[in-house]
């Protein structure tokens, strides 16, 4: 066993372990510690108390001493001079047209570095301004990029719900968040109502997702088949945290609708059977035997007869819909035939009539040449002489 204290150097932070070094502290008192920033002053916020050494890490640092007055005053002194440097590292971010926003500036106690917190959306070369900023302080400049939820925690604001944001007052680290967990809880899928101030999903919907897990495991989902006290019945609503299930139950073309708690049913099929649908009491009587109807034949499906004169007319109205579906068939084959039919014979006398309606131009015009050489009358061509015979001498 190891005694030690646990010191926050932010109001709402990570606790870091110390050893005492033989001091008696209090909650929210001041101690003087080193870090590997340096010198720094924070406050307790777990006092004396004995852990395992399984628990930490060792070797410890042990604290400085106690704060004293003049501690107090060099951290006053510094909280105003951190005001007057986020006022030219405004300045100098303008000058430089860099798209950053500044957050926050801090100063160790020691005063031998100044960190710069800064969000934007991308890397940034900020080289000169680390430049411009070291001329200004002689001393040593840190610019530091941080998330939203960062941003958020660091100045602070009001939730939704009308308190302080639960990062700025005693959350010490941010835990994974997903929408799947909205999603468990039956909240809206609607992002304005899901995030915070930072833009991102609220941090509280993991406080009860334990508790939900542990619940899902047990409970139907919505639109099961369960068997009650009183009959089969469809769950239409899920009450997870106090482990209650509403159920309708069918009573041939009439319904009603029951809580049961865990324990007074049994699931007969999981998963969704039928799609679940929200009564709203204006719906008409005949929408509402319509569905009474619809959830009747969804539970007579499943091989347990509410109503046996019911499944009876249920067998002959199959039938007379398999037959008119037959019927159908036959006549889309038997028009199809015809079809095929009559376009076969178009064709067929659209071959032969074209070569004598539509000619070819070739054809015609070889044959009137024919006849014109045919009636013109043949002429003699003079004898003209043989200019390879020899002249006579």
């Amino acid at each position: 066993m190891i005694e030690i204290i646990g010191v926050r150097f932010v109001k709402a932070g990570k606790i870091y372990y110390f050893s005492p070094n033989g001091e008696k502290v209090n909650l929210n008192d001041k101690v003087v510690v080193e870090t590997s920033r340096g010198v720094e002053v924070g406050h307790v916020s777990i006092p004396n108390k004995m852990i395992t050494d399984d628990e930490i890490k060792i070797p410890l640092k042990s604290i400085i001493r106690l704060a004293t007055p003049e501690d107090l005053q060099i951290l006053a002194e510094n909280a105003q001079k951190q005001k007057e440097a986020f006022d030219v590292g405004v300045e100098k971010i303008l000058y430089h047209k860099l798209e950053m926003k500044l957050v926050d500036v801090e100063i160790t106690f020691d005063r031998s570095k100044m960190i710069f917190y800064f969000t934007a959306d991308g890397r940034i070369d900020f080289r000169e301004l680390v430049r411009s900023l070291a001329m200004v302080y002689k001393t040593r400049i840190e610019l530091r990029q941080i998330g939203v939820r960062d941003e958020a925690r660091q100045l602070g604001s009001l939730g939704i719900c009308g308190r302080f944001l639960c990062c700025s007052t005693f959350l010490n680290d941010f835990q994974a968040v997903s929408i799947r967990m909205a999603k468990d809880q039956g909240l809206s899928l609607n992002p304005t109502k899901l995030a915070g101030v930072c833009g991102r999903l609220m941090c509280c919907l993991q406080y009860e997702q334990n508790s939900y897990d542990y619940m899902l495991e047990k409970m139907p989902t919505r639109g099961t088949l369960v068997e009650t006290a009183d009959g089969n019945g469809i769950v239409i609503d899920v009450n997870t945290l106090k482990g209650q299930i509403r159920v309708k139950i069918m009573n041939g073309s009439a319904f009603k609708i029951e809580k049961y708690m865990l324990g007074d049913f049994k699931v007969l099929k999981k998963g969704v059977i039928e799609p679940v649908l929200r009564h709203n009491k204006n719906v008409s009587k005949t929408s509402s035997h319509n569905e009474a109807a619809a959830n009747e034949d969804l539970l007579t499906s499943e091989g347990k007869s509410l109503d046996p004169k019911h499944n009876q007319s249920e067998k002959s109205k199959n039938e007379q819909k398999l037959k008119a579906k037959e019927k159908t068939n036959r006549l889309k084959k038997r028009k199809n035939r015809n079809k095929a039919a009559k376009v076969a014979k178009s064709e067929s006398e659209n071959i032969e009539a074209r070569p004598q309606k539509n000619a070819p131009k070739k054809v015609a015009k070889k044959i009137e040449k024919i006849e014109k050489i045919a009636k013109k009358p043949a002429t003699q061509k003079p004898a003209t002489d043989n200019p390879y015979k020899p002249k006579s001498q």
